[in-house]
């Protein structure tokens, strides 16, 4: 399936910031480049074919969101919610019959929302009469024994029930009430997997954020060239591209030449000879999926034709990790493995320690749900890194090798690359940085 898109909103609101003489050049048509959006489609399939399997993972019969105007439920759009006006109830629910979705609707969009084709069944609610009264009435005459709702101390995706809306529901349902659990693992459950057609957006949204980046190194300048000038380029190159933001504007991307900086901005220091350059940079399609890429350049000293033995040993190392994670990402194995397996290797390497989680999952968010790549050095283990991996999840990891500068700061190679667990174990969503990248200082 070719990916496809509109993001003009985007394009035309960065344009518009721009001076004439700032105004990119257009190269392609973001009309015809990315086409219709397939959300609509793909999150249809995902209710079907991945939310019964999670409720059943989650051990729980049914789950219960409440979408309303304005202050939304984070999950509203995944569920169909996005549009609501008054307050509406979204309930899932497997049975001996099978999987089920009913929508209890305020009148007034309950005829759109059924347009969707989403849900089994869109039920009217008149004026005047609560959704949620009339849904806890329909849940009361099931024989459910556990209902999921959104509310979670460990995910915040997954904790969208306000307090006011958790009063109304408890008053409604009575003793029925005593069946409320957080729906934190059916959440984990559902989101952290991706459907093949989200796995090939995602492939898309990799290959452009590296090919960008490459782009970005060839303007460099040495002794003229800024952190923020390269950030500027791939600003450019966002909105010629009509994408949007991986994560925070502020700080994406992350161009840095010289001492960790961690997630920031790109500052104004100037590149020159000798410097390792990391960019942190992230994209996202059809204002939904993103990715999450780093690649790494030297800038060559006079003189020099390749990177010096101890900067490209840094290299080789933090190349090293990368394969070892990659290696160890397999269905089973759980989260703070695949960090031990780089991090055998960079005790070996006498890196400095680095404090950051070997990878995250990458998809709807640049943190998104699931299994975390970390924990094996840590003083405090996330539940999460104790997470098994499974097939159809997406991550983004890092290759490590940290060391100190003249100034005792530290420097951290952390390449970074995406990959989706398949059922025999990981591969790559774009080809890897195989070699440092090289600019010469004339």
């Amino acid at each position: 399936m070719k990916i496809k898109l509109i993001l003009l909103g985007a394009l035309s609101m960065i344009l518009l910031q721009c001076s004439p003489k700032e105004k990119i050049e257009q190269k392609i048509n973001p009309l015809t480049y990315w086409g219709k959006n397939p959300w609509p489609e793909i999150r249809k399939k995902r209710i079907a074919e991945l939310l019964p399997s999670a409720l059943k993972q989650a051990n729980v019969n049914a789950w219960l969101v409440i979408c309303r105007e304005n202050n939304n439920d984070p999950l509203a759009d995944h569920v169909g919610g996005e549009n609501a006006g008054g307050t509406a109830m979204f309930l899932f629910y497997n049975d001996d019959k099978g999987f089920h979705s009913i929508v209890f609707s305020p009148s007034g969009e309950a005829t759109a929302l059924d347009d969707l084709n989403i849900h089994d069944k869109v039920i009217p609610v008149d004026r005047g009469i609560s959704a949620i009264e009339q849904a806890s009435n329909f849940i009361k005459k099931q024989n459910f024994s556990k209902i999921a709702i959104n509310s979670s101390t460990t995910n915040s995706t997954a904790d969208g029930l306000t307090y006011t809306q958790r009063l109304a529901l408890e008053n409604h349902l009575g003793e029925e009430s005593n069946k409320l659990v957080s729906s934190t693992e059916v959440v984990y459950n559902w989101l952290s997997l991706k459907l093949p057609e989200e796995v090939e957006i995602l492939t898309k949204a990799a290959e452009l954020t590296a090919q960008f980046q490459i782009e970005a190194y060839k303007q460099v300048v040495p002794g003229k060239s800024t952190d923020a000038d390269i950030a500027a380029f791939l600003k450019q190159k966002m909105a010629e591209y009509g994408v949007k933001d991986g994560w925070a504007p502020a700080q994406n991307p992350n161009v840095n030449s010289g001492a960790d900086r961690g997630h920031s901005h790109a500052t104004d220091k100037v590149i020159m000879p000798g410097d390792v350059i990391q960019i942190d940079f992230g994209i996202k399609l059809y204002d939904r999926w993103v990715s999450d890429i780093q690649r790494f350049a030297y800038v060559l000293k006079e003189g020099e034709t390749k990177a010096p033995k101890d900067i490209q040993y840094y290299w080789e190392s933090g190349k090293a990790g990368s394969r070892a994670a990659l290696a160890a990402m397999k269905p089973g194995v759980k989260g703070i493995d695949v960090d031990r397996a780089q991090r055998v290797l960079m005790e070996k390497a006498k890196s400095e320690y680095v404090m950051w989680s070997t990878g995250h999952p990458v998809g709807y968010v640049a943190h998104d749900v699931g299994p975390n790549l970390g924990g094996s050095q840590a003083s405090h283990v996330r539940p999460a890194a104790q997470k098994e991996l499974k097939e159809g999840m997406t991550f983004a990891f890092d290759g490590f090798h940290a060391w100190k500068l003249a100034d005792g700061k530290k420097k951290t190679i952390s390449v970074e690359e995406m990959a989706v667990v398949t059922k025999n174990g990981a591969r790559y969503l774009t080809k890897p940085q195989e070699e440092l990248i090289l600019i010469s200082n004339k």
